[in-house]
């Protein structure tokens, strides 16, 4: 899908990915499906946004790895999320830099354009290690 609304985000070509409908609805369980890109969308960019303020801040981490789950129900007779929990774990460099990573995952989420546009409840359940 190519182009965009007036002031809105321009889709460039990518490269192409395989998708079905999930497995509660007579998908495939192994194929990436609109569900699951949706949960991953608001995890990528809470690490993005992270990565960036992180950097901003000069804090020195080892890892960022994530979770996500989604969770949907039906509402007014229509499937919708109405929550999205990320769970992140950050390792890093310096233990006496635990304040500091939890201030900015916080701000990062706070400021990730993905989760503020969504309708469903996104939360941080952070570790910092």
């Amino acid at each position: 899908m190519d182009g965009a609304a007036e002031g809105g985000h321009l889709l460039r070509r990518k490269p192409d990915i395989q998708v079905a409908t999930p497995p509660e609805f007579k998908g495939h369980a192994d194929i990436w499906s609109p569900e699951d890109l949706f949960v991953a969308s608001a995890n990528i960019c809470l690490m993005t946004t992270f990565l960036s303020v992180a950097d901003r801040a000069g804090l020195a981490f080892s890892s960022y790895e994530s979770l996500a789950e989604g969770r949907l129900e039906l509402v007014d007779g229509k499937f919708q999320f109405i929550a999205i929990t990320l769970k992140p774990t950050i390792t890093l460099t310096m233990s006496s830099d635990a304040d500091k990573a939890k201030e900015l995952i916080e701000k990062a989420e706070a400021n990730c354009l993905i989760s503020n546009s969504m309708k469903a409840k996104v939360s941080l359940e952070a570790t910092i290690r």
